[in-house]
This record gives structure tokens, C-alpha cells and sequence, in this order.
């Protein structure tokens, strides 16, 4: 079984593919949000490097969000577009999930945080039980709100996710050596994390018509409150 994936839910673009579970190639780009030049170039230079066609591909992943809404709208219409054009189905997997799917198999809480801007983050919390398991829904709050719940836990949380720029040091002060914060090669989006929690979707029957994916935001954009508050006014 073949699998497209790609995530372009912040700063980060990036494509694999996957054949069972042999990782065939992977594409990272975390260099400007230019998703929309830079997207379908790299898929097709992937499949060209892989000697894989379109066509070959069974399943067709996308991280769902949350994150940037533009890029989340970007990944989601091209893979759609793709699946839908070859008559195949579509995982979505959840942005946070995929982080925290990177630290496989690592002992202790796991703790994703996506900037959401005005000092939020998207976040949820997670841990390996053989298979990774959700210990806290994903959410959208205030990193404040988030640290009381974790110092609450006393446990070690390892932290990854692009939130850790603008919030590390806090995070430190707080919760001290409680903290963890692995090397940043880990840190950011991998399609391939996004390819493997595909597969289990497909192990579980929870594959859908690419008409049937919708994205995750968990908040409204900037220019949805806009338009809101000049309605209001």
C-alpha cells in the first residue's frame, strides 16, 4: 500500500511517501510560507525521485490542523483535488497528532503547542501505551492555562511544536525540570509521521471521500472576526 502525505499547516512544508511501512522519500522545506509555489513542485519531484506515479498511490494523507489557515486550505484542496481526480480515498490526521507522533515509542507526557497567536497555543496532550494514546483533548488555550494544568500533573512533559519559540523560556521558568525539549529536527511537522498515523486509519476502516475531509481550526480567523466586527458596527 502506497501513501501521499503532506503537511503544510505552518512554516513547514512537507510530502512523503510511504510504501507499507518502508519510508520511500521524504521533503522538508522550513523556509517561508510560500505553500502554493512551492507544494505541487515538491510532490512531483518526490514521486519522480520515488519512480512512483499518481496513480500508483492508494491513500492520499493530509494534516487536517489546526494551524496556519492558509496552509491548511492549501494542503487540504491539493490533496483532495488529487484523490478525487483518481478515484481514491483520503486519512486526515490531526497536526498534532503528527508532532506528537515524531517522539515514537519515548517515555513521558508529550505536549504539542502550535502558536495560535494573543498568547494561545493549539495543543493536547499525549503518551505511548504501545500504540500513541490521547491523555488530554486537543484544544485551543492559553499557555498560562496550559502550564497550571501540567504543574498540576508533576510529571515530565516534553514539549515540540513552532509555539516553542515564542513561549520556551516561560514554559522553563514554570515548570522547571519537569520541562524537556528535544532537538529541533524533531520539533517541527513530518510528513512522514503524518503518513504512518495514515496507515493505522486504514487498519481501522477510518479512511474517507476526499468530499468528506474537512479541516480543523478550532478558532476563527482573523478576517472571519473582521468582517464580525464590522457587521456589529
Amino acid at each position: 500500500m502506497k501513501v501521499l502525505a503532506l503537511d503544510t499547516s505552518s512554516i513547514v512544508a512537507t510530502v512523503a511517501v510511504l510504501d507499507d511501512e518502508k519510508l520511500m522519500g521524504e521533503y522538508i522545506i522550513n523556509h517561508k510560507k510560500t505553500h502554493s509555489e512551492k507544494l505541487m513542485p515538491m510532490i512531483e519531484e518526490i514521486l519522480k525521485s520515488c519512480e512512483v506515479s499518481p496513480k500508483d498511490i492508494d491513500v492520499f494523507a493530509v494534516a487536517l490542523g489546526p494551524g496556519s489557515f492558509t496552509g491548511l486550505r492549501i494542503g487540504l484542496a491539493t490533496i483532495k483535488a488529487m484523490a478525487q481526480a483518481l478515484d481514491k480515498p483520503v486519512a486526515g490526521v490531526s497536526t498534532l497528532e503528527g508532532l506528537a507522533f515524531n517522539l515514537v515509542h519515548c517515555k513521558g507526557l508529550i505536549c504539542p503547542i502550535i502558536d495560535a497567536q494573543q498568547d494561545l497555543v493549539y495543543t493536547g496532550l499525549y503518551q505511548w501505551h504501545q500504540e500513541l494514546s490521547k491523555v488530554m483533548e486537543e484544544d485551543v488555550v492559553s499557555i498560562e492555562d496550559l502550564l497550571d494544568t501540567l504543574k498540576s500533573r508533576k510529571e515530565e512533559v516534553i514539549f515540540l511544536g513552532d509555539a516553542l519559540e515564542k513561549f520556551q523560556e516561560q514554559i522553563t521558568r514554570e515548570l522547571g525540570d519537569l520541562a524537556i525539549f528535544p532537538p529541533k529536527i524533531v520539533t517541527m511537522p513530518r510528513a512522514s509521521s503524518i503518513g504512518e498515523l495514515a496507515r493505522e486509519k486504514v487498519k481501522k476502516g477510518e479512511l474517507k471521500k476526499a468530499s468528506e475531509v474537512l479541516p480543523v481550526y478550532m478558532r476563527k480567523s482573523q478576517a472571519e472576526k473582521q468582517w464580525e466586527e464590522r457587521n456589529r458596527g
